[in-house]
């Protein structure tokens, strides 16, 4: 008989597995299913004539459903587009070579930093996502996450024309969420793993490939990162306008009336509405029944918990990353608005 690789070393007395093709391995895809769920929610979305579509009920989901996700898709292409060309354009070691090389400091400069994306939650998750991927630590790389919605002179200058002569709400939304940012920040480096990330964060990446034109991995990076983003958008969108159509407006008056209960309402309810950070300083300025402290704690969650931010950090960073990072965000965030709100308003 003659010898085959499969029988070399067989008289030395090691066992050889034959060589042959690796199984193939089938894995759920959350990004495809997302993309299923969305592409049917836009079937929805855009049938007419279907007479149980014609129904009050489902016409008010429709558009609130379509109206949270046309308002976040210009922010998420942003976003998008920053991460892409992070991916492609800009060279490894500059993040690393900015930031102080200790996290510990790293992560209020990058809260701070925050302030330079002009864009809501939809787009931080996909730059905080290339930072990570750049080399840039976790902890620094959630500050941003977290401040740049709330920080950001657009979110600043919409919440001054929403509560007019107001100052003091301005510096308490402005130092409410850059102290969540950076606590945030603080509590990875103490408590996080890098488990909880998914595999492909944890090796990290290596940015542009020689080999390879800097557009070609722009395209790809962009296209890979909105499809994925976008899947999980609409998905978000459809949860926060099915609380926004099942739960009557008269839940809204049974909590006014008590200082805590008023701040724990707007908190959950700025999770599940899921108002873009730019407009949601209007949404508070509105509801006039609640404390200012209660508004502030609406205005400070919400950038950085929702349920669309949710559903994109589920699908950017892991599901065990989502759940346990934005309990902790949610703490965090109505502990400070309380504290700095009780102070300044």
């Amino acid at each position: 008989m003659e010898k085959t690789d499969e029988w070399v070393g067989v008289a030395e007395g090691v066992a050889v597995v034959p060589v042959g093709p690796p199984a193939r391995r089938v894995r759920l895809r959350p990004l495809g299913a997302a993309l299923a769920v969305a592409a049917c929610a836009a079937a929805v979305l855009l049938l007419t004539g279907t007479p149980w579509l014609d129904r009050p009920a489902v016409q008010a989901w429709r558009t609130v459903c379509l109206a949270i996700t046309v308002q976040a898709l210009p922010f998420l292409l942003l976003g998008t587009v920053l991460s892409g060309a992070i991916n492609a354009f800009v060279p490894a070691d500059l993040f690393t070579r900015v930031l102080p090389r200790r996290a510990a400091l790293a992560v209020p400069v990058a809260g701070v930093a925050g302030a330079v994306l002009p864009g809501c939650e939809c787009a931080s998750v996909p730059v905080a996502h290339s930072l990570i991927r750049r080399g840039v630590t976790p902890a620094a790389a959630f500050a941003f996450l977290l401040s740049a919605p709330a920080v950001n002179p657009v979110v600043l200058t919409a919440t001054a024309v929403a509560f007019p002569g107001n100052p003091a709400m301005i510096a308490a939304r402005l130092l409410a969420s850059l102290t969540t940012a950076a606590v945030m920040g603080w509590l990875w480096l103490w408590l996080g793993k890098e488990t909880w990330l998914r595999p492909m964060l944890r090796n990290g990446h290596t940015g542009h490939r020689h080999g390879h034109s800097r557009l070609h991995e722009f395209r790809l990076g962009f296209q890979h990162d909105f499809l994925q983003a976008g899947g999980f958008l609409v998905l978000g969108a459809m949860a926060a306008a099915t609380f926004n159509v099942t739960v009557p407006r008269s839940v809204l008056d049974t909590f006014s009336g008590s200082p805590w209960l008023s701040v724990l309402f707007l908190a959950a309810l700025a999770v599940v509405l899921a108002v873009c950070s730019e407009a949601d300083a209007f949404v508070a300025a509105s509801l006039t029944g609640f404390s200012p402290t209660a508004r502030l704690a609406f205005m400070v969650v919400g950038p950085m918990v929702d349920l669309k931010l949710i559903a994109l950090q589920a699908g950017t960073f892991g599901r065990a990353f989502a759940w346990r990072f934005s309990t902790a965000t949610t703490v965090v965030a109505v502990t400070a608005s309380v504290v700095i709100g009780g102070a300044l308003l």
